[in-house]
Formats: C-alpha cells, structure tokens, sequence
C-alpha cells in the first residue's frame, strides 16, 4: 500500500513540475510578444504571474520533502525528488528573466525601435522549443529527447552572435542608440540564460535515468566549433 501512494504522490510530482513549466513556456511567449507588439497590459500580465511561479516553486519543494520524511522513497525514487528539486529552481530563475524582459517592454515602450525586431522573437521560439522538449524527456525520462536540445543550443547561441554584432554597428552609428540597444541586448541575454537553463534541465534528465552528469553547453560549444 506504501508503495502505491508513493508511486502516486512521485507521478502527482512530475505533473506539478511540468505545469509550472507549461507557465514559463506561457510567460516568455507572452513577454517576448508584449516587446514586439508593445503590449503595456501583457508585460504586466507576466510580472504579476512570476508570484504564481514563486509559489509554485514552493509548493513542490514542500510536497517534495515531505515524500522523502514520510514515504521512505527508494534511490530511484530519491533520484527522481533530487532531480525535481533542483528543476524548480531552474524554472524559478527562467520566470525571472523573462519578467526582466517585460520590465524592458515597459521601460522601452514610448521609444521607436532603432530596427525590426526579428532575431529576438526568433530566439524565443527556439528556446521555447527547447523547454518543451526539456519537459517532455523529464516526464517521460527520455535521453534521447533530452540530447536533442544540443543543435538548438547552437543555434541560439548563433543567433545571440548575430544580434550583438547587429545592436554594436547600431551603437557605433549613432551614439543615440546605445541606451536603446543595450536595453535590446540585455532581452536577447535573458532569452539565451533561459536556453542555458533548459540545457540544464536536459542534464538532469539524463542523471535521473542515467545517473551520469554531462554538460550539455559544453558539448554545444564543442560542436559549434568543429563545424
């Protein structure tokens, strides 16, 4: 009987952690569309969210200790309330990029854009596509799918390339972009932290069914550099 509450309680675990997931994938969609849209309301929509994240955060590190004081998990199961534990705090500083990011939309809202913004929406999709996926090997301990993240780290690294070199020239144009510049620099770094993030969240998948630890970034970079 102990053993199938506890492989309730630990399957109830993975639902609260990819709900609080599905969340963020939510409030970087939406803060990314509030930048390009200059959308006021949709940026305040995703800093008042954040608390819904906090909690989140809180309520599954709670629901977490008390399964390790109460159930006597297995070292699977430990391995698995280790894994999720540090997810949630990977996910919690993702929420917090992207209310920085909605922060920018406030602050840059009565300004023109000094260009269109197309690589920034374009990394943000990818990073998106990258915590799904994240997710989803969690759930379904999938190492397969978590390796799968590499190539989008390449490519989001790429594209941060990309988007500095093109703010610099701006800068270098007219002194008179740089604040503004900064400010669209400083959207494309929260975005690439949050892909840094999902790559971790992608290691901790492949320590939970695994048990080894690798560095995902470091591999991407790796790659990047033999092509």
């Amino acid at each position: 009987m102990l053993n199938e509450t506890l492989a309730c309680d630990m399957e109830k675990l993975k639902e609260e952690i990819l709900k609080m997931g599905r969340l963020l994938e939510e409030q970087l969609y939406k803060a990314v569309k509030s930048l390009v849209e200059k959308n006021l309301e949709l940026a305040q929509e995703v800093i008042a969210h954040d608390d819904l994240i906090d909690q989140m955060e809180m309520d599954i590190e709670k629901k977490s200790l008390g399964i390790l004081a109460l159930k006597q998990p297995m070292a699977s199961d430990l391995r698995l309330i280790g894994t999720a534990l540090r997810i949630i705090v990977d996910i919690e500083r993702m929420a917090d990029h992207a209310e920085d990011i909605a922060h920018l939309t406030i602050a840059l809202y009565d300004q023109v854009y000094i260009k269109p913004l197309i690589d920034i929406p374009r990394m943000a999709a990818i990073v998106q596509k990258m915590l799904e996926k994240a997710l989803n090997a969690f759930v379904n301990h999938d190492v397969n799918l978590a390796m799968s993240l590499i190539p989008l780290e390449e490519e989001i690294d790429k594209l941060y390339d990309q988007i500095f070199r093109e703010l610099l020239s701006y800068m270098m144009q007219d002194p008179k972009n740089i604040p503004q510049a900064t400010s669209l620099l400083l959207v494309s770094g929260h975005i690439e932290r949050i892909g840094d993030h999902a790559t971790n969240l992608a290691e901790m998948v492949v320590y939970l069914v695994e048990g080894k630890r690798i560095d995902l970034n470091r591999m991407a970079r790796k790659s990047r550099l033999e092509d």
